[in-house]
């Protein structure tokens, strides 16, 4: 479980970057969803204890980040986004090495690396130069770290960036075969949508909507996206088209005059909010 008090961070200059908040995350999977500079990663490397926060705190399955790192060091794992192998290292030998230096034993660390990297699919290439490997299974070999840590809680930051959709299905797979609980923070709504039992929305430093998938989707029942490149009545711009939301039931006029018409997913949340994935 995760219990957040009150953290903040502040960086030089006086960027604030997280800002005062307070949750509570005890689910299987959690995901943090927000643009860039929402303060994602910087929340993240607080809880995982990379960064110390400015102030407030936060408890890991009852350790707190700033007086008991140490002992959440050995519960948890964290793959930040810009992870990358030793090139010249195998999927066996990195993830064996990181075992050890958990202080696992010799024949505990071969045998979980074994296990982890069968598990994952990457048994056939276990041998193999880790620079001779695809994206997608460079990332999944960093989930069979996490996988072979056997960790309480996994810290994984956009796992996915930059990848194929096969790969990111490959690795969605991994992740939901790690027997801890999962914070991880995506840019990939779909991802989010497969993955999470619970999404926090951030932006600006704050956490400003929570809830499953369903709920969160709840609002927009019935409902569907209309894009278009001329004005439509009741509608917004984003970017060079307008957008409006519509019952279902008037789908197929909008069809036979040209528009675009969607299924409501987590996009829409940041929408509806003007908060641009992108910027």
């Amino acid at each position: 479980m995760i219990e957040i008090k009150d953290i903040r961070k502040i960086y030089h200059g006086g960027k604030v970057a997280v800002d005062g908040i307070s949750e509570t995350m005890d689910n299987r999977i959690t995901t943090l969803i927000g643009r860039n500079g929402a303060g994602k990663t910087t929340l993240l490397r607080m809880l995982s204890t990379q960064l110390y926060p400015s102030s407030g705190t936060a408890l890991i399955n009852g350790y707190d980040i700033v007086h008991e790192a140490n002992k959440i060091r050995k519960i948890v794992a964290s793959i930040p986004q810009e992870a990358s192998p030793l090139g010249i290292l195998s999927p066996y030998e990195q993830v064996n090495m990181y075992l050890l230096g958990r202080r696992f034993s010799i024949p505990d660390a071969r045998r979980a690396a074994n296990e982890a990297l069968e598990t994952v699919g990457l048994w056939d290439v276990r041998n193999k130069p880790s620079d001779t490997l695809s994206g997608g299974m460079k990332r999944k070999m960093f989930v069979a770290l996490a996988l072979a840590s056997n960790a309480e809680l996994v810290f994984l930051d956009e796992p996915t960036t930059g990848l194929d959709p096969l790969s990111r299905l490959e690795v969605w797979s991994a992740i939901k075969k790690l027997s801890g609980n999962v914070l991880l923070t995506t840019h990939y709504m779909e991802e989010a949508e497969s993955l999470s039992d619970k999404v926090f929305l951030q932006d600006r430093g704050h956490i400003i909507d929570r809830g499953t998938v369903k709920q969160l989707l709840s609002r927009f029942s019935g409902r569907v996206r209309v894009e278009s490149h001329e004005e439509l009545s009741h509608s917004f711009r984003v970017g060079g088209i307008y957008v409006k939301y519509d019952d279902l039931e008037n789908s197929e006029n909008y069809i036979r005059e040209g528009k675009t018409v969607k299924k409501i997913t987590l996009d829409d949340l940041f929408i509806m909010r003007g908060v641009d994935l992108e910027s």
